[in-house]
């Protein structure tokens, strides 16, 4: 009987190597469908305003060399359209209409829905739509972004699982880096590694989708992921903003409340906001968007709050005011998104941008092109990353050089012992 022989093969892959392989390959497999759904409402996220432009022309205002609407006259126009319903906040970028919120009066303030949505032409105050919503109604951006920060889950369930499934993305790209660094530099294995051979197998395309791809979108990848959890983990932010400001402690955003014993100076609301827009207004005349909130009848000590945006699709440079809605005196803020853009240090720049880097609008239009096309590859990797694990795992066994070079061995010492027993050899 021919004896049998098995030769092992050892890996020469280090232990690191191996370990890193390892769990860039579990760790993918386990965090692939909540990375897909990320990344892929991530890219429909970043142009939700360009999409509701062509989904809603109307809505396109040609810009006019001249005072858009005040807050006195939204309220009227509002008041005169829904007596009920109160004015809640108001927003607007240059070229397009302003959209004015209102809720039911005397209801709990509540962004999740539950109000009006009055689209308004910026200088002649026509109403352009209306949009009646109620509590826990969405659109469909309302929709995306609901995938996008929570599964479609409850938040303090989704929100949870997105962020540390952000924190392991990070680690997939690091790890398949690793993986993907050649151990020998020469022409194959750089055509192998920034290369797609399109004309190959489809398993070869789809490996080479896989590492090339992710290669060429790991920057930003990290810098979209590094944000996410910026927004998400508050540990992770805080320690962030601890090393780029050199050590400085990030105070915690706090809203601030008006003096309700004042209320004997305040004025009507609607006046009051005139006077505090103007005044805002006139701090800043090339203004290219707003947004501020009106007055809450049912708290005593809601501010006012008014912001600006002196770059159109921008939001890190903006200029933030706080006023209380009595006095109409300026309140002072102590975070870290409080001081204006042109006085804050690397860290707080850092963090007042962290918004714009994650979608890409810190580089403007082509910036959002970048994050599209990253976010894109990002939903992409999972499924490639599948289907090389997939077409391994299927694979049919082969023998290898080592095994086979040890059969032909053995076979020819079993010849040479039957020949020394004078055993007659038939060659085959």
């Amino acid at each position: 009987m021919k004896p049998q022989t098995t030769v092992s093969k050892k890996s020469k892959d280090s232990l690191l190597r191996r370990i890193n392989n390892w769990l860039h390959l579990w760790l993918g497999l386990a965090s692939g469908i909540i990375v897909f759904i990320v990344c892929i409402t991530g890219c429909i996220w970043v142009f939700n305003e360009e999409i509701t432009g062509i989904l809603e022309p109307e809505s396109k205002i040609t810009y006019q060399k001249k005072p858009v609407l005040t807050p006195s006259a939204l309220v009227n126009i509002a008041k005169a359209e829904y007596p009920n319903f109160v004015p809640f906040y108001a927003n607007y970028q240059q070229g397009r209409a302003i959209n004015l919120t209102l809720r039911k009066a005397g209801k709990v303030v509540d962004r999740r829905g539950g109000g009006v949505l009055l689209k308004i032409n910026p200088y002649t105050g026509q109403i352009i739509s209306k949009q009646i919503s109620k509590r826990g109604q969405t659109d469909f951006f309302r929709f995306i972004l609901n995938g996008h920060r929570a599964l479609w889950l409850p938040y303090n369930i989704g929100r949870p699982i997105v962020n540390y499934a952000t924190l392991v993305f990070v680690v997939l790209l690091i790890t398949g880096l690793v993986w993907w660094y050649p151990k020998k530099w020469n022409r194959a294995t750089r055509d192998k590694s920034f290369k797609i051979k399109w004309g190959a197998s489809f398993k070869r395309v789809n490996l080479d989708l896989h590492n090339v791809l992710g290669f060429y979108s790991m920057l930003f990848l990290l810098a979209i992921a590094f944000t996410g959890m910026v927004i998400g983990l508050s540990w992770f932010s805080n320690g962030l903003y601890w090393v780029t400001t050199g050590g400085e402690k990030m105070k915690e955003f706090r809203r601030s409340s008006s003096d309700s014993l004042q209320r004997n100076k305040a004025l009507e609301p609607k006046i009051a906001m005139d006077i505090l827009w103007n005044k805002v207004l006139a701090d800043n005349p090339q203004s290219m968007g707003f947004y501020y909130n009106f007055p809450n009848p049912e708290d005593a000590q809601s501010a006012i709050d008014i912001m600006v945006y002196p770059t159109a699709g921008q939001f890190y440079n903006n200029k933030s005011y706080t006023f209380d809605q009595y006095t109409l005196q300026p309140m002072k803020r102590k975070d870290a998104y409080a001081i204006s853009y042109d006085k804050a240090g690397f860290g707080q720049k850092l963090r007042k941008m962290n918004y714009d880097i994650h979608i890409g609008t810190v580089l403007g239009f082509p910036g959002k092109i970048m994050a599209f096309l990253a976010s894109l590859i990002g939903a992409s990797l999972p499924i490639t990353g599948f289907l090389v694990w997939w077409g391994k795992r299927n694979k049919k066994p082969r023998k290898s050089a080592l095994i086979e070079e040890a059969n032909i061995k053995e076979k020819k010492l079993y010849l040479v012992k039957r020949t020394n027993r004078k055993i007659p050899v038939i060659e085959t």
